[in-house]
């Protein structure tokens, strides 16, 4: 099963997440309201091609995987960074919300974009809190740290959107949510994965110390219409 994680937005996008994706084997992308992820079933040439039309002009989508993927003919690769995944196998977690923990919803979604652009823990777009249940921490009547769930696969969910504003940093906001997020997929049996850039390394040693260990490294490639 852990293979389905080299390839996880493919893999959300065929079973967990088909609801949110657009196109047809062997390409599919999600919804442009939700992630800017796209992917192939394999990396041949065709498969890879078959990503193009899934591309809007003027705008970039991301693939994620083990491998370095194969760029379709007619894309052009606009940047090219190495991330790692780190999977929680027999972790035990807390299911327990940190204190003012509150579920986010719709009326809360500027609210988590604006963060979300403020600390960058990745794309986050207008309807990206649909994916799954994202939890927020308040202070001083603003959101200030949150955190959910982002691809979901068959017995795997990712630890995603962690973040806390710089004003309320070392607060342990972001470790508790993750704690807490991971507990959550953990109560339903699932195991937790989450992605991080390569170079990022205090994130790595936080969620060495949770119990994630390092599965893979993951290049990540933002292609565009040439």
């Amino acid at each position: 099963m852990t293979d389905m994680l080299d390839r996880p937005i493919w893999h959300a996008l065929v079973t967990r997440h088909a609801h949110f994706a657009v196109g047809a084997p062997p390409a599919l992308r999600y919804r442009p309201d939700i992630e800017p992820f796209v992917a192939a079933a394999d990396d041949s040439q065709a498969s890879a091609d078959a990503m193009l039309p899934l591309i809007e002009p003027g705008e970039y989508l991301l693939l994620i995987q083990a491998n370095r993927p194969t760029v379709p003919h007619g894309a052009i690769v606009e940047t090219e960074r190495l991330g790692v995944q780190m999977v929680a196998d027999g972790v035990s977690f807390s299911s327990e919300p940190p204190s003012g923990a509150q579920p986010l919803g719709d009326a809360d979604a500027a609210e988590m974009i604006a963060l979300a652009e403020l600390t960058r823990p990745g794309p986050f777009r207008a309807r990206t809190h649909t994916m799954s249940q994202f939890f927020g921490i308040r202070r001083e009547g603003r959101l200030v740290a949150m955190a959910g769930e982002r691809m979901q696969l068959p017995g795997y969910s990712e630890v995603s959107g962690v973040c806390s504003h710089p004003d309320w940093r070392g607060h342990g906001f972001a470790r508790d949510l993750s704690v807490f997020i991971a507990g959550r997929i953990t109560a339903r049996g699932e195991t937790p994965f989450l992605h991080a850039w390569a170079d990022n390394v205090a994130a790595i040693r936080l969620y060495e110390t949770l119990g994630f260990t390092l599965r893979s490294g993951m290049p990540t490639m933002a292609i565009r219409r040439a």
